[in-house]
């Protein structure tokens, strides 16, 4: 577990592993903190509903099955509005801030340009976060004592994996609001892989675990419009042993946005996806070996 000041009584995050890792699988959600320093929410202007609304809710519980079955799962607590360490280290919006930005900081992303950096300046809805500008020196804070922390925690989870196994697989979970649609048809999938169009995972991998939760009975598209972000484009080197896969749920599946509540479904939802957690680390190593490029 780590500490940062604003998480003086309370971890910024934590790794749940089991006695033992039997497979080459790291899990990571962190998307999904809901601990809310008071310091930041005397910064906000949204109430304590609105500042949730860029939360990947309740994923980190959705995907729990993974530790029993012998995989670690590195998990946030602090909350995305906070900081997103899906975002290069220095996404930062000059807009938000009082004082300039370092030269060195990506201002220009995509990312930023909707107002969803490091530091993110607007929830999901586009709504702002803060009553004022901030000072710079709160976002290096927070790169500072907990963004670069929880990715020496990811490299060395893996660096670990693929020492011991000879390859490593990151699934990295999140969730995607109820009313994404996809294509002309304006379908809602159930479920999103992201490999980056082929470039962080092996194809057969990729397609494998879009074939187990399709026979499950569920909706399921790749790339679009979810592809992953940094940390599926960063840490995914299929040719290196490394592959990482971005899962979005879709959250109508089991709860309810509005009044941020689970739904009965939960429950059968989260054992859905520990059965296809286990599917997945029983795939025969030849899918980890597989350096073609899946199709766009």
């Amino acid at each position: 577990m780590f500490s940062a000041p604003d998480f003086s009584e309370h971890p910024a995050f934590e790794v749940r592993a089991p006695a033992d890792q039997r497979v080459p699988f790291v899990f990571n959600s962190p998307h999904s903190g809901r601990f809310y320093p008071p310091r930041f929410l005397r910064m906000t202007r949204l109430d304590s509903v609105a500042i949730r609304r860029s939360e990947d809710y309740f994923v980190d519980e959705l995907f729990s099955g993974a530790v029993p079955l012998g995989a670690p799962m590195l998990m946030a607590h602090f909350p995305r509005a906070y900081l997103d360490v899906n975002r290069e280290p220095y996404e930062l919006d000059p807009r938000m801030f009082a004082d300039r930005v370092p030269p060195f900081a990506n201002s220009r992303s995509i990312r930023v340009a909707g107002g969803l950096g490091t530091v993110p300046r607007v929830v999901s809805e586009g709504t702002d976060i803060y009553s004022s500008r901030i000072p710079v020196a709160e976002a290096q804070t927070r790169i500072a004592n907990i963004y670069k922390p929880y990715h020496q925690t990811l490299r060395d989870l893996l660096a670990q994996t693929h020492r011991r196994f000879g390859f490593a697989v990151l699934i990295d979970c999140h969730s995607m609001p109820a009313s994404v649609r996809y294509g002309p048809e304006g379908i809602r999938p159930d479920f999103i892989i992201g490999d980056r169009f082929g470039t962080s995972a092996s194809r057969a991998l990729s397609e494998a675990a879009a074939e187990i939760l399709t026979g499950m009975g569920y909706l399921v598209t790749a790339n679009k419009p979810y592809a992953g972000g940094f940390i599926t484009e960063h840490y995914g080197r299929p040719l290196k042993g490394l592959h990482a896969l971005q899962i979005e749920v879709n959250r109508g599946l089991y709860m309810d946005e509005l009044t941020i509540t689970k739904k009965p479904s939960f429950h059968l939802l989260q054992e859905d996806l520990a059965a296809f957690v286990a599917q997945l680390m029983a795939l025969p190593d030849s899918h980890f070996f597989d350096y073609s490029i899946a199709a766009e």
